[in-house]
């Protein structure tokens, strides 16, 4: 997978050598030397030369050679590639620094000459790339004198290569599943077995999918053999990503006809019409059976879909899929999803593998707590219960060696030939990922194992990594939500939690996909984590990305950190002179510095020549101050302050114009319980020019700003604090021109403060999420504003009138909570209000004495939150209406209302109640 290396470079050459930055350039090498002005012409040829590699490089990974010299080569074209993106990224913030800064070109020439000395890296950079050059030349006189002569993969096909192997790899890891291993699949057995079964005559396609291990075609060829005598003919069909349609056709046909003599015997010069006329002719008057097993892309079928006749014969097609696009190929009704064991059943599985010659197949008392780390790490994945069940099966068995396995399950996996069939099922996942998903998936492998991944800080770091970029009218953060999705849908990440809209919140990594990624990072340099015991194995390392999550010692002595683009911090105990390495000139190129949670109380002015830093975090430190010096980082992307010591900013942060997330807020009250619970920070003048900005969380406001902020036209999350009702126009004028607004969280200055929002009686397009606190008038909720809402967040509003009536229009309400927000002492959710909300938080209405529900009401309630309802004695009533209702919370309530809950009848449908 070096190839990713080379794919980012190639991406850096073609933004150097975009026509604005070309034009910027050619101004400027016409006043330098003339090996300066050919400096882009040399730039080209280079980038063409690693097009032309990278191909080369994509048809290594697919034949899958595993020749040391190849490798070794590899490693050093890894080396070129990431030489390249270091040059060009030094080269485009020479060319663009000076033009942003101080006015245009003809500044940069003035200081360039009044300043010589700050010229004389563009000539050092000329230097760096005829070394490049002749680099890759080396390179290419390496290949033809070593690779080519000693490597056999070049003598036939590239199609005919990669269909062999992954076949290799599919039976490898499919026939290490017999029948006598399926264990918890009766109901799924079942189900299929009727879909064969069913009366229908119609065509069926049925789906069998999910992640890569869990037994799809173990079950299904379960299924084919026990039901396919019931069928005029059958076909099983195994699908490579590089299939042709024609050999696709003849596979099948091959196979339905059954007896050699019967095949056409000119199939092998058919053309593709003639190969779906025949293919049409023999299926017209028979029940057929075809498994078409481990499809990778709907395109597969849809090619295949004109040669399948529908001739109500009662005739069904299965496909195995590890892709949701895929399943979704299905007739509706006759999609299988299949899921990990249960922890029983994945215990029974590995002690059948594990113990098959122990007495009963049990574990020994002794022994059974490592087994069961070891079932727990496979978290209910079939194929590697089996394949690690198989390993211990021929040791010793001893509690040492288990906890051996365990500790090094990541060398086990990379080295043991038992586990070829896991190993084999995880790369073919790895090496059917596009191009753009590669390095994503290797990003996410840099967090702890169980690390729940949030949507919002994977998406921010891609975009800075330079993984998602901005595609025709699609930002990168639309670009990079898209690739996660896309990851979900191939099973390489699992969702934890979505919102309440259907938004992926959180998903995390399957532990042995994440010890594969781990694995595969470390052989292709692409990231290393820190670990105590990891110490000895990384001294010299010079990965692009460190992540660490245990510290001892100091990292700098141990790895090489001139390469490093990335350094994450997961080890909150970690010193603050332990990431000082990081800083220049060690690690000049680096991109994204993540510092949450560190006891750090300072920045170093330093921090300023990180000249290519693009993500700086910061998040929950101790840091008071940001240097003048952050005005220099011009590429900076994202800045998180978020719960820092952080209370003012300096006015040079107004120099970042390509910011695009800034998080300045802080938490003054844990409980949330205070008006005030939190606040923003004092922005300095011009901060309403950084017109980049998508997110601004959160700024204390002023009346200059608030009537600059319509200039922030990106925004689309914004929160603002201690809004005063005089700054009501000026604010309402700057939100209006904001049409790409989402999320607005608006807070009062004071408990009495009135929120006149008159002036934004016109819906935002774009608003979803609205959160105010501070008094409302009550025609306010009758705004157009709240029209298409999907989430509102009402606080201390002081509203004397029953708000339902008027929030209960908003139809697309999906979550809603009112705290200190009604000053009545009854709520009525009438017949069929609010039809699609999810959660309903009520917080701290002091008056509150009743909650009544209607049938109909709330009809797809999920959770119902209720907190600090010191009035409110009893249950609400008709709570048992609430038929969707699963998560029930009653914190700080009265004792007369949480006792005896356990026997109360109309709570019995809820599966989880909680009590403080």
């Amino acid at each position: 997978m070096a190839e990713v290396a080379i794919l980012l470079a190639i991406q850096k050459l073609g933004l150097a050598l975009g026509t604005k930055l070309l034009n910027q350039a050619s101004s400027l090498f016409s006043q330098q030397l003339a090996s300066l002005a050919e400096l882009p012409g040399r730039m080209e040829t280079i980038m063409r030369e690693l097009c032309v590699m990278r191909q080369f490089l994509l048809y290594i990974d697919k034949v899958d050679s595993k020749n040391q010299v190849l490798e070794a080569w590899i490693e050093e074209v890894r080396k070129v590639a990431y030489t390249i993106e270091d040059i060009v990224d030094e080269y485009i913030y020479l060319i663009d620094q000076d033009k942003q800064r101080r006015g245009g070109l003809v500044g940069y020439m003035k200081q360039v000459s009044q300043q010589p000395e700050s010229f004389n890296s563009l000539p050092r950079i000329a230097s760096q790339i005829k070394q490049v050059e002749n680099g890759l030349d080396h390179l290419s006189r390496l290949k033809d004198r070593w690779i080519i002569q000693t490597t056999s993969i070049w003598h036939s096909s590239s199609s005919d290569n990669v269909s062999e192997w992954t076949q290799h790899l599919m039976g490898s890891s499919s026939l290490s599943m017999c029948e006598e291993q399926l264990v918890g699949v009766d109901e799924d057995r079942h189900m299929l077995t009727n879909w064969l079964r069913s009366e229908k005559l119609d065509l069926c396609i049925i789906t069998v999918w999910g992640m890569g291990g869990l037994g799809k075609t173990t079950l299904v060829t379960n299924v084919y053999k026990r039901e396919s005598r019931n069928f005029d003919c059958r076909a099983w069909i195994s699908i490579s990503q590089t299939f042709k349609i024609e050999d696709l056709r003849r596979k099948i046909i091959t196979e339905l006809f059954g007896d050699k003599k019967k095949i056409p015997i000119n199939i092998a010069t058919m053309d593709v019409i003639k190969l779906k006329e025949t293919l049409r002719e023999f299926l017209e008057q028979k029940k057929y059976l075809i498994v078409l097993d481990d499809v990778w892309e709907p395109r597969a079928f849809y090619e295949l879909q004109d040669s399948l006749v529908d001739n109500q014969k009662g005739s069904r097609i299965f496909i195995t899929t590890r892709n949701a696009e895929v399943a979704s190929l299905a007739n509706k009704n006759y999609k299988l999803k299949l899921e990990p064991l249960s922890d029983p059943d994945a215990w029974k599985l590995f002690c059948k593998r594990a113990f098959w010659n122990y007495e009963n197949q049990e574990c020994p008392p002794e022994l059974e707590k490592s087994a069961r780390d070891i079932v727990d790490k496979c978290e209910g994945l079939p194929l590697a219960i089996v394949s690690l069940g198989n390993l211990l099966s021929l040791g010793r068995n001893s509690e040492t060696e288990l906890k051996r396995v365990y500790d090094q399950l990541n060398w086990e996996l990379a080295n043991r030939p038992i586990l070829d069939p896991v190993r084999n099922i995880l790369n073919l996942s790895f090496n059917y990922l596009p191009k753009y998903l590669r390095n994503c998936i290797l990003s996410c492998s840099m967090f702890p194992e169980d690390f729940l991944l949030k949507r919002k800080r994977l998406i921010r770091l891609w975009i800075a990594e330079g993984f998602a970029v901005e595609r025709g009218s699609r930002t990168a953060e639309e670009v990079a939500e898209g690739y996660l999705v896309e990851l979900i849908h191939r099973n390489m990440l699992q969702v934890e939690e979505r919102n309440h809209f259907g938004r992926v919140k959180y998903c995390r990594m399957h532990d042995l996909v994440r010890e594969f990624a781990v694995s595969l990072s470390k052989k292709e340099k692409f990231h290393v984590i820190y670990e105590d015991n990891e110490m000895e194995r990384m001294v010299g390392a010079n990965a692009r990305r460190l992540s660490v999550l245990k510290y001892s010692n100091d990292i700098g002595f141990n790895i090489d950190l001139q390469w490093l683009r990335t350094f994450v911090a997961f080890n909150t105990t970690m010193p603050a002179s332990s990431f000082t390495p990081v800083f220049p000139s060690k690690s000049r190129y680096i991109a994204i510095l993540e510092l949450q949670g560190l006891p750090i109380e300072e920045i170093p002015n330093a921090i300023g020549d990180l000249f290519n830093l693009r993500y700086l975090g910061l998040r929950r430190t101790k840091v008071k101050l940001l240097p003048k010096s952050i005005g220099k980082l011009s590429n900076l992307l994202i800045l998180d302050l978020y719960e820092s010591a952080i209370q003012k900013l300096p006015c040079e942060i107004t120099n970042l114009k390509k910011l695009r997330h800034m998080f300045v807020e802080r938490e003054n009250d844990p409980t949330g319980k205070a008006f005030r619970w939190g606040s923003g920070v004092r922005a300095p003048k011009g901060l309403w020019n950084l017109k980049e900005l998508q997110t601004l969380q959160a700024v204390e406001a002023s009346s200059e700003l608030v009537g600059r902020l319509g200039n922030l036209t990106n925004l689309r999350s914004f929160r603002i604090w201690n809004v005063k009702e005089t700054y009501s126009k000026q604010l309402c004028a700057s939100l209006s021109q904001m049409r790409s607004l989402s999320y607005l969280s608006i807070n009062a200055s004071d408990e009495n403060e009135k929120l006149n929002l008159e002036g934004l009686k016109h819906p935002l397009p774009n608003l979803k999420k609205l959160t105010l606190t501070g008094r409302l008038a009550a025609e306010t909720l009758t705004f157009p504003l709240f029209r298409d809402l999907r989430q509102l967040c009402l606080s201390w509003c002081q509203l004397t009138a029953d708000p339902l009536p008027s929030l209960a229009q908003l139809s697309n309400l999906t979550f809603l909570q009112l705290e200190r927000a009604y000053n009545g002492e009854q709520l009525c959710f009438c017949v069929q209000w609010f039809p699609n909300l999810k959660r309903l938080d009520l917080i701290d209405l002091p008056q509150l004495q009743r909650v009544k529900i209607e049938m109909t009401a709330m009809s797809n309630l999920e959770t119902l939150y209720l907190r600090y309802l010191k009035n409110l004695t009893e249950v609400p009533e008709g709570i048992e209406f609430l038929t969707s209702l699963w998560e029930l919370y009653f914190y700080d309530m009265e004792p007369q209302l949480t006792s005896g809950l356990e026997e109360n009848d109309k709570l019995r449908h809820i599966s989880f109640i909680y009590t403080d």
